[in-house]
């Protein structure tokens, strides 16, 4: 028995590809760079756009609309694309007019000296689940429709609206012809969503990290198959398809989750790739050497000529942008959070890395050995990052005793830690003793970037600094 999707859906494929193939001649190959803001340390906008260009991107990603990057990609040959922040979708999906003045405001400024060629309603909207949020999900769709109703308004028939989305909205994606989206996102999201871009010609938008899969049971899948290296070989049972990496295991995980919804012939783009360079202890596989590696073998493979595409879409062009630019300081959550980049905050490169994919990759200097490609075992701390600012540990340190539950007993006068008396020690403490304490409910060692993870014990005498054992 084939399974839910059927032969014809199996064949629906194949047939479409071809289609595909034709129309992919209009699309460059050229990789992109996601370009974020999210940092204290960055250079500027001026100096950022130059670096872009001295990579050769050929195209870029915003997570706004920024005037003054806008203005600056301004004659430049860079694609340009440019995001309606999720808290504003409701609002344009309600209102025609807030839609319109959107537009206005943020794309006829700079079109078309600006090549803005996609506009991306929202930024995985789907990846959130409060009450509020679902409401955003009911609103994207209309969303789209009003903006891409702007966009006509103006006579602007050359810019694409999409969304782009993270791989959580699959149900199942393995094996890839299993592939099928969420029950509670098939009817009231997905099908409006997949007729949109269908009647538009527009792509459909992924952010995808074989990185995530292969970190959360490395044990079961293999790096060298999550790095793109291309000796190892998986062969779907249901259709006899041969895969090499787990990217386009992914990837044909949606081209089969939208057949089998009716929608076999949509373009498929990916808005967000790459491997971080480093990351907390429990975080295993994020150095640099994967990075590159990754990266290297992502470019290659996206530039080929002729193109090379997957397994369900031989031959089909996917273009692609790399996460991305820096590293982003002030982003929150585990330490991949913050280390994506390709570049140091002095623009000079964390490895090297040719985006036109024309450097043979036996010609790159040796890269750094990896040295946390297999989960750790033991204990870590959370402790002061060095060179935290004092001023704002104090309000750090509140917070993280203001819990209760004992988070800082330890702390009081008299009490085994709270001599010697000092901000960073005693901070360094709360911090572990907090995240030790709340970590199963989502707590994280971060304190907006006041605080690292380590399998160093900090503590000293009589005071035992509380740890996480991994």
């Amino acid at each position: 028995m084939r399974g839910a999707m059927g032969d014809m859906g199996v064949v629906a494929v194949f047939l479409i590809f071809s289609l595909l193939r034709l129309s992919s001649a209009e699309i460059s190959s050229k990789i992109g760079i996601n370009y974020g803001t999210l940092g204290d340390n960055l250079p500027s906008p001026n100096r950022s756009v130059v670096h872009i260009q001295a990579m050769k991107a050929g195209r870029v990603k915003l997570y706004d609309a920024n005037p003054e990057i806008l203005q600056l990609l301004s004659g430049t040959k860079l694609q340009v694309y440019i995001m309606v922040p999720n808290n504003e979708i409701s609002s344009i999906a309600s209102n025609q007019t807030t839609a319109d003045e959107w537009v206005i405001n943020n794309v006829l400024p700079f079109y078309p000296d600006t090549m803005i060629r996609v506009l991306l309603v929202g930024n995985e909207v789907l990846s959130y689940y409060s009450d509020q949020d679902r409401q955003m999900w009911y609103d994207l769709v209309p969303a789209m429709h009003r903006i891409k109703n702007a966009l006509k308004a103006q006579h602007i028939n050359n810019i694409k609206v999409g969304t782009p989305l993270a791989m959580d909205i699959m149900q199942s994606s393995f094996p890839p012809s299993s592939g099928m989206f969420r029950h509670d996102l098939v009817d009231t999201v997905m099908v409006p969503l997949l007729q949109f871009l269908h009647d538009t010609k527009s792509f459909f938008f992924i952010d995808v990290y074989p990185y995530f899969p292969w970190s959360g049971n490395p044990s079961q899948i293999s790096l060298d198959y999550a790095l793109l290296k291309g000796n190892v070989r998986y062969m779907d049972p249901r259709n006899g398809l041969i895969y090499t990496n787990l990217l386009d295991q992914m990837l044909d995980s949606v081209i089969f989750a939208m057949t089998k919804l009716g929608f076999p012939g949509i373009r498929i783009s990916i808005s967000e790739t790459g491997w971080p360079t480093a990351g907390d202890v429990e975080e295993p596989g994020a150095n640099i050497r994967n990075a590159a590696t990754y990266n290297r073998n992502l470019i290659q493979k996206i530039t080929a000529k002729p193109a090379v595409g997957t397994p369900a879409r031989p031959g089909v062009v996917i273009p692609t942008i790399i996460f991305s630019l820096y590293n982003e300081n002030r982003k929150s959550g585990p330490g991949t959070e913050r280390n994506w980049g390709l570049l140091r905050p002095d623009g000079t490169p964390v490895y090297d890395i040719d985006l036109t994919g024309k450097q043979n990759l036996l010609d790159y200097a040796p890269l750094p050995r990896a040295r946390n490609n297999m989960p750790y075992r033991g204990q870590v701390w959370c402790v002061v990052a060095r060179g935290a600012d004092l001023m704002k540990l104090r309000p750090a340190l509140a917070y993280a005793c203001g819990e209760g539950n004992g988070t800082c007993d330890a702390l009081k006068p008299g009490s085994e830690c709270y001599e010697p008396v000092s901000v960073i020690r005693h901070a360094s403490y709360a911090f572990s003793s907090y995240w030790a304490r709340f970590r199963s409910q989502g707590a994280t060692c971060y304190f907006n970037g006041l605080a690292v993870q380590t399998t160093r014990d900090p503590s000293r005498g009589s005071c035992k600094v509380p740890s996480v054992n991994l």
